[in-house]
C-alpha cells in the first residue's frame, strides 16, 4: 500500500524497543524496520545478527525506513540489549512451562503503554526465524505475548509479528484512529444549482423525445431526481454535468439541422 508522504515531519514519541534476537535474514530485519516505520516505532535492536551489521539486504527491504535503519543498536546478547528496560515482553508461539503472565497482543501493548507513560522504558522481544526465542531468553521478560493465530499453523514471519504489535502499540496509544488523510469530498452543492441541473436535464430530455409518454413525464422526472440526488454532486460535478448535458443538446440540434436540410 504505497502512499509515504515525505512532506510530513517524523514523530519520535517515546516507543518500545524492538529487540530481534539472532535474526539470520537481512531481509527480515529490514521488513521488520519497515513496519516499524509505519506505526510509529523507531527503535529497533539487534542481538548477534548472524550476517553482521551493517546490512545491505536490510536497508534494501526497509524501503526508505532510514531513521529506524540508522539508529539500530546491536548487542552481543540479550542481557545486553534489554539493560536498560524495566519491561520486558517475549514472543512465542509455543507454550512455555514458566509461570508467567501470558498476555494477547491488546492486553501487552496497553501494559507497555502504561509503563512508556510513566516516564519508563520498555521492549518487546523476537526469536530467531527458525525456532524462536530459547526458554533461556523467556525467562529474563516480565510477560509472554502470543498472538490469537491458528494453533495447526501459528508460526508468523518475525516481520509479521513486528507488524501486528507495533500496530496495536499505536491503537492502544490512540493513534490509529487518526488516519493520514480523509475523503477527499467537496461540499455538497447548494440545491439551487442541483434543481437547475435536473431542469436542464429534463428541457433536453424532452427536446430529444425521451419522454414518449406525456402522462407518464412526472413520475419519469421524480424517479430521475431521486437517483441523481443519491450522488451528493458538488458544485464543480454539477457544473460538469450540465456541461455533458449540453454537448448532448448542441448534437441533437446538429442532427435536427442536417435532417431539416436533407442532408441526411
Amino acid at each position: 500500500m504505497a502512499g509515504t508522504d515525505s512532506s510530513r515531519q517524523l514523530t519520535f514519541r517515546p516507543t518500545p524497543a524492538i529487540i530481534l534476537c539472532e535474526p539470520q535474514l537481512g531481509e527480515n530485519i529490514g521488513a521488520a524496520a519497515r513496519a516499524m516505520a509505519n506505526f510509529g516505532l523507531w527503535d529497533l535492536r539487534l542481538v548477534n545478527p548472524r550476517d553482521g551489521w551493517p546490512n545491505e539486504k536490510a536497508v534494501a527491504s526497509a524501503s526508505k525506513a532510514d531513521h529506524v535503519i540508522e539508529r539500530v543498536r546491536v548487542f552481543a546478547t540479550v542481557e545486553e540489549a534489554i539493560a536498560d528496560l524495566s519491561l520486558v515482553h517475549a514472543t512465542t508461539a509455543r507454550s512455555r512451562d514458566m509461570r508467567k503472565p501470558v498476555l494477547g497482543p491488546e492486553e501487552a501493548c496497553r501494559d507497555l503503554s502504561v509503563h512508556i507513560a510513566s516516564g519508563q522504558k520498555a521492549g518487546i522481544l523476537f526469536g530467531r526465524e527458525k525456532w524462536g526465542l530459547l526458554n533461556p531468553e523467556v525467562a529474563l521478560s516480565d510477560a509472554i505475548v502470543t498472538l490469537p493465530v491458528e494453533p495447526a499453523f501459528a508460526s508468523l514471519n518475525i516481520a509479521q509479528a513486528v507488524l501486528i504489535l507495533a500496530y496495536e502499540w499505536r491503537r492502544q496509544n490512540g493513534l490509529a484512529d487518526t488516519l493520514p488523510f480523509g475523503e477527499n469530498i467537496g461540499e455538497p452543492a447548494p440545491k439551487e444549482e442541483v434543481v437547475g441541473m435536473f431542469e436542464h436535464l429534463e428541457s433536453t430530455l424532452d427536446r430529444t423525445g425521451f419522454f414518449t409518454t406525456p402522462d407518464k413525464r412526472p413520475a419519469m422526472v421524480n424517479n430521475l431526481r431521486t437517483m441523481l440526488s443519491r450522488g451528493q454532486f458538488t458544485s464543480q460535478e454539477v457544473r460538469t454535468f450540465r456541461g455533458i448535458i449540453s454537448s448532448i443538446d448542441r448534437a441533437h440540434e446538429r442532427h435536427r439541422n442536417k435532417r431539416d436540410k436533407g442532408e441526411e
